[in-house]
């Protein structure tokens, strides 16, 4: 069998979205910076790496997206002339209020000011994160794609780094002629930017090399697609948001049932957006994410919308919503968080690319900090979260620090806590306003509520469909990356206290239930995986567990 190869590096960076681009950017140029200022104590160049589990970076970096540019324009103010992917600032913004028939504009006035857009662009974040791993390639730093971290590497509680997955790998778990085992990354520092729901993060903060938040983290799943329309029938960087229908009732019943709402946002003249947020701590087993989808896209008003064009691309992913007071510790003994891993996104916006940027670098200042001192331990690490306090990043998420957890509390509720907030600076009814984890929240025995849809193929998908949307695809004889601990909880209790709902949340027709008498039983399709992690999130007995695939598995995103 080959030998585990050990690659050693300055600065290991586990992520290649907005955030781990941002934070290798940074460095790099902010070693400059010091080194120009101190040269009596000038850093050696740092051998900087980034990991990317996609295929390529900004394969798996899935957004709205509507880009507040403040944190780029700090990284890289050059970036119109050096070629972003920036290219339709937002001309117009709505809100809807939809009941299952109509449809009402919000009067302008009325829009929460947290959800203006001027200065803003509709961008695909696929896009964005290529041109930033350019960005970062012609700095010198190396990219390695289609790798995923398998676990951290520690020496007692501090961290050296990460094991990659290995490959080749049997479904049975035995080495196949192609095996190749991972290898360790060690590294002085490493920063994990690993998206939602990071696997390496999540290990920390279970095995307490890291402090979880004073809450746990608040989940939404988006669900978007990319269609294709005829020029001129959606205005180009118009944005539409929408409150109601399916997810509430209408506005004049009142707010009632699961949080979230919808996006339509004109890309371009041909192209647009259409997307459903839906809350992950709602309490009815039988909602199902991607029905919903279809149900939104079925009201009359989306329905004249989307006539004639074609559905061209789907994504779905996890948001972490939870803001400052879901925020885990943002550092350890050798090792920082940044980017949507450490809640770096603000719910009452709809915006979080911004927020990991100037996440990734702040974490490189501190790191600059760290190698002028020779110096990785938490105690020096920690001007990490003072930087952050310091910063824009710090007094945005202030200001909405409660809203995500006044809406767990029901729509009514939430709206009043959101106008209190803004009276009281971002304190609302409590502060901290204290809510469950999202895998607590569901109620059993509650009778399905809401129509299923037909899929028809043209406005309509079932899952598998849209799955190959999405591009897809993952080694075949790969052990199964999703994992049941106990299957007997399947069938003894979750059949009949919750009528198994990882069938419905899944937006991707991962899990199947084979009702087969005694032989009864969850069927599990790895290979549909988009990676949203809702799984992981939702299971109501915490019995799935979400582990990284052999690298380069997964959804291929390349305009979403």
């Amino acid at each position: 069998m080959a030998e585990r190869e050990t690659l050693e590096v300055d600065v290991l960076i586990v992520g290649a979205g907005p955030a781990g681009l941002a934070c290798a950017i940074r460095l790099h140029d902010a070693i400059g910076i010091h080194n120009a200022s101190h040269p009596d104590a000038a850093i050696a160049p740092l051998n900087i790496l980034v990991m990317e589990k996609g295929v390529a970076a900004g394969a798996h970096s899935l957004s709205g997206a509507v880009l507040d540019p403040r944190a780029l324009n700090e990284l890289l103010p050059n970036w119109e002339r050096d070629g972003a992917p920036l290219k339709q600032k937002v001309s117009a913004e709505e809100i809807w209020l939809l009941s299952p028939t109509r449809k009402r504009t919000l009067p302008h006035l009325l829009i929460p000011p947290y959800l203006h857009n001027p200065g803003n662009y509709v961008i695909s974040l696929c896009e964005l994160t290529a041109w930033l791993a350019d960005q970062a390639r012609q700095r010198g730093i190396e990219i390695l794609e289609g790798v995923a971290g398998a676990s951290v590497l520690m020496e007692g509680a501090t961290v050296q780094g990460a094991r990659c997955q290995d490959s080749g790998v049997e479904k049975d778990g035995t080495p196949g002629p192609a095996f190749t085992p991972g290898a360790d990354l060690r590294a002085k520092l490493t920063v994990f930017a690993e998206g939602s729901r990071g696997n390496l993060t999540k290990s920390l903060i279970r095995n307490g090399t890291l402090k979880s938040g004073t809450n746990p983290q608040s989940y939404a799943l988006g669900i978007k697609e990319l269609w294709e329309l005829p020029a001129g029938r959606f205005p180009a960087g118009k944005i539409v948001h929408t409150l109601g229908f399916p997810l509430q009732k209408g506005p004049l019943e009142g707010f009632a049932g699961c949080f979230g709402g919808s996006m339509l946002y004109g890309l371009d003249e041909t192209h647009l957006v259409v997307g459903l947020v839906v809350g992950l701590d709602y309490e009815d087993p039988s909602l199902d994410p991607h029905n919903e989808f279809n149900r939104f896209k079925m009201h009359p008003e989306i329905r004249a919308l989307l006539a004639g064009g074609k559905a061209i691309a789907y994504g779905a992913k996890s948001i972490p919503e939870g803001g400052l007071y879901s925020m885990p510790e943002l550092c350890c003994d050798g090792a920082l968080i940044i980017g949507d891993s450490a809640s770096f996104l603000n719910a009452a916006r709809l915006k979080g690319i911004h927020l990991a940027m100037k996440s990734g670098m702040l974490a490189a200042d501190a790191a600059v900090q760290a190698f002028a001192a020779q110096n990785f331990t938490r105690a020096q690490l920690h001007s990490f979260s003072d930087l952050f306090t310091a910063s824009w990043a710090h007094a945005e998420m202030h200001q909405v620090r409660n809203w995500r957890a006044g809406y767990a509390r029901g729509m009514v509720v939430g709206t009043l806590n959101d106008l209190a907030a803004r009276i009281t600076h971002g304190r609302g009814f409590s502060d901290p306003m204290r809510i469950a984890a999202d895998f607590q929240s569901l109620r059993k025995g509650k009778p399905p509520v809401r129509d299923v849809v037909s899929p028809d193929g043209v406005l309509t998908f079932d899952r598998v469909s849209d799955v190959f949307l999405s591009g897809t695809n993952h080694a075949e004889n790969q052990p199964c990356h999703l994992k049941i601990p106990d299957p007997t909880i399947c069938v003894n209790r979750c059949a009949t206290e919750y009528g198994n709902p990882c069938r419905l949340f899944c937006p991707a027709a991962v899990y199947e239930w084979i009702p087969d008498g005694p032989n009864s039983h969850v069927h599990i399709n790895p290979g549909n995986c988009v990676h949203c992690k809702t799984c992981d999130i939702k299971d109501p007995y915490e019995n799935i567990e979400w582990l990284v695939p052999e690298g380069g598995g997964g959804p291929r995103y390349n305009r979403l």
